[in-house]
């Protein structure tokens, strides 16, 4: 339910950790192999070097010294803004309430995802192609949505199964009061794992 794609959310995971893990290494080398903390000394001295030859050639006056590091800070100051509109735009996750209405100075009604899925295994309690469902309410652009997993018997009919899910959803949304968002994931049982079909609305 989340807006981010996942493989996407996996690299921007692994590339800091990978450049973490790398700078790791190599203060371990630098602290046990004389080479290797020579090598990071000659670098360090010649990176200084080049920085400074590179400030010199864009001058200006104290405190800045440079045009690149204005550029530099201004290319920190845009990634912190991407970075920070980046986290904003993305759904809450998932969210133990599915339903809330406000009453004014009466209060409030909150339905929690337990409740709904109390519910759920009770209307599918005696559907002998449903093994096992699970039940969990995710924050999303178009608010709270539902996520409905049922676990079929082998050799039933993903598409009976399909309309037994939209029979309870219209079930639940006429105990609600309003129609939520929902995706309705059908699956095998654990031991052949095996995906079936899916079904979004």
């Amino acid at each position: 339910m989340r807006n981010t794609n996942r493989a996407l959310n996996r690299i921007l995971l692994s590339v800091p950790g990978v450049v973490l893990l790398g700078a790791g290494a190599a203060l371990i080398a630098a602290g046990s192999l004389p080479g290797a903390a020579d090598f990071w000394t000659s670098t360090a001295a010649s990176a200084r070097v080049s920085v400074r030859e590179l400030a010199g050639t864009t001058p200006l006056p104290d405190p800045v010294r440079s045009w690149w590091f204005v550029l530099g800070i201004a290319v920190l100051l845009a990634g912190a803004v991407l970075g920070a509109a980046w986290i904003a735009s993305q759904g809450g996750g998932r969210t133990p309430r599915l339903a809330e209405d406000s009453e004014g100075i009466a209060g409030r009604t909150v339905v929690d995802a337990g409740l709904v899925s109390a519910a759920v295994k009770e209307a599918l309690r005696g559907n002998p192609d449903v093994l096992a469902t699970s039940v969990s309410a995710w924050e999303s652009r178009r608010g709270t949505a539902l996520r409905l997993r049922l676990e079929a018997r082998k050799g039933a009919c993903p598409r009976e199964l399909a309309d037994t899910a939209a029979r309870v959803l219209q079930q639940l949304d006429a105990w609600l009061g309003h129609p939520v968002p929902a995706l309705v994931r059908i699956t095998s049982g654990p031991r052949t794992q095996v995906s079936g079909s899916r079904e979004a609305r």
